[in-house]
């Protein structure tokens, strides 16, 4: 991976076969739970053999994440004094340091519902049960669970607030500790959402501010998107009606269902099933532009350009071009990966950077013969180096796909070549970040964030306040980060157009969100906005 050129350390981390690890996915009306277990450990473990480290067992001393960061903890703080190494330290045996089958036999004990009884059932312990079967099924035929009746010990001194919300006295019962979900507030007086009253029943309802399905989002009318607040079609940055005339949409999210990011360049067979990305193009554009298959066109983007052979199709749309994503490792020195990495060089004036590939790839001798029946050369074009950083105003997650121009390659253009000019690619960035609207400015709360919102690991609410206001104006600060009360006497989130609250309209069902002329009709710079104006487009990928 190309970053670690630029690492003071390279540490070797164990893949799926070299590591404990804990996985499931959605596979049916069910919920389970897997163990994965580094391969060589388990089978000495089972000839007899007592394995402290995995580094003992695995190949070129790969180290499992788990015991490295335990490890590194110890180190950073081997006294305790920091208060570090607490948080890695065994309960079994206080001052000792956590291992592995600790760690997740805790998890398969404590954090499992119904995996004690099974494994005492077998006259095991829950971390044997998950080392002999390797699996565990929580729960079958679960069904809707918004649909779900809220059982009577759950319902004390019962409040009904906005739209059906239901509040409870009742402490909650013990977490699964399965599924992350949102966790809406509390009402003024502690009761904890439970549910949602539907036609007289008290039903589980969705993890929302109001329990139900919003179509109407109270959350984005008071976090300073009003008109966004109703579903409704968005032209994004690369839409015909802000695209230049010679300018075309490139696909950027495109892959070959072969290679994978970075993880599968060592896998030799898939280097030689696809070891090339061609820019597909139309053969309408292809003669607009003057190219056949194989020759070489240069795609340039906001910041910079690439150059890549064209491969003319009628796979793909007139207008639109796209460039298979996980291709173009590069190097800087002849070390390194041999199958799927080719070496470049890279040169800097100022803000302009230039990569030039130096040598593909070539057969070479090693300790596996097929080494040494390499045909292919190419590894591809690194695309993303081109790719400004486009944060969606709303979500922040980056806008993938580009506007490009696309000609002819220069007579001194070579396949592979690079050209990025970050000066530029910074105040691109500048100009997407003046199109959100800051929590600072538009938070109901003080607060960074809603609180109700799902995240896998949630911070503490503490964390949510944003520093004092300034003391020439704005908003009191939000005492301890406190996340708002819930919106009684507020629409309903099905019903109702709601006043916007910083002067922008209201959203009106069916009307895109009005999008501000600026730089983007020419060189996909997304112009300021003035006022509530919508963003620039949704989130690509």
């Amino acid at each position: 991976m190309e970053p670690a050129f630029f690492a003071d350390y390279v540490l070797p981390m164990g893949h799926g076969s070299e590591r404990h690890d804990l996985h499931s996915y959605e596979q049916y009306d069910g919920q389970w739970i897997a163990f994965r277990q580094p391969v060589l450990r388990a089978a000495r473990a089972r000839l007899g053999e007592r394995i402290a480290d995995t580094r003992e067992v695995n190949p070129g001393e790969v180290w499992e994440e788990n015991e490295f960061w335990i490890e590194l903890s110890w180190r950073i703080d081997p006294d305790g004094r920091l208060g570090i190494r607490k948080y890695f330290e065994s309960k079994a045996a206080p001052g000792q340091k956590l291992t592995v089958d600790e760690y997740y036999g805790y998890i398969f004990q404590h954090a499992v519902p119904g995996l004690a009884l099974r494994a005492a059932a077998e006259g095991l312990a829950p971390l044997e049960y998950m080392r002999r079967y390797g699996a565990f099924e929580v729960a079958k035929r679960i069904g809707a669970v918004h649909e779900e009746r809220v059982p009577p010990s759950e319902l004390d001194d019962v409040r009904v607030g906005w739209a059906g919300r239901v509040y409870t006295k009742a402490p909650a019962p013990p977490s699964p500790n399965i599924v992350p979900t949102g966790s809406p507030e509390p009402d003024a007086d502690g009761r904890r959402p439970v549910g949602v009253k539907i036609e007289g029943d008290i039903l589980r309802g969705f993890p929302t501010p109001s329990g139900r399905l919003e179509f109407y989002s109270a959350t984005l009318a008071d976090w300073g998107w009003p008109e966004l607040a109703i579903p409704t079609y968005i032209k994004s940055h690369v839409h015909p009606e802000h695209l230049a005339p010679d300018q075309m949409l490139l696909i950027s999210t495109f892959r070959l269902p072969v290679q994978i990011h970075t993880r599968s360049a060592n896998a030799k067979w898939l280097d030689e099933i696809a070891h090339t990305n061609p820019l597909w193009i139309h053969p309408a554009d292809a003669a607009r532009v003057g190219v056949e298959t194989g020759e070489l066109v240069r795609v340039e983007t906001q910041i910079g350009h690439f150059v890549v052979k064209a491969w003319v199709t009628e796979g793909i749309r007139p207008g639109v071009v796209a460039c298979s994503h996980h291709m173009g490792r590069w190097k800087l020195h002849g070390e390194g990966q041999r199958q799927m990495m080719a070496t470049v060089s890279l040169d800097r004036s100022e803000s302009r950077w230039r990569m030039r590939r130096q040598g593909g790839l070539q057969p070479y001798a090693s300790a596996d013969p097929d080494t040494l029946r390499i045909w292919w050369t190419e590894v591809g074009v690194h695309q993303n180096l081109t790719f400004p950083v486009h944060p969606d105003p709303v979500s922040g997650q980056h806008c993938w796909h580009q506007a490009v121009r696309v000609r002819k390659a220069d007579l001194n253009d070579r396949h592979g070549d690079i050209f990025v000019d970050t000066s530029i690619s910074r105040k691109v960035f500048h100009d997407w970040l003046a199109l959100t609207r800051p929590a600072d400015r538009h938070s109901p709360n003080r607060t960074r964030r809603p609180y109700w919102l799902m995240r896998p690991l949630r911070p503490a609410k503490d964390a949510y306040g944003l520093p004092p206001a300034p003391p020439h104006g704005g908003a009191a600060p939000l005492k301890q980060g406190v996340p708002p009360a819930p919106r009684d006497g507020g629409p309903t989130p099905l019903k109702g157009k709601p006043a916007s609250r910083d002067g922008g309209p209201a959203p009106v069902k069916g009307k895109s969100v009005p999008r501000p002329e600026g730089p983007a009709t020419k060189d996909q710079s997304p112009a300021k906005v003035e006022g509530p104006e919508g963003p620039p487009g949704a989130a690509g990928k």
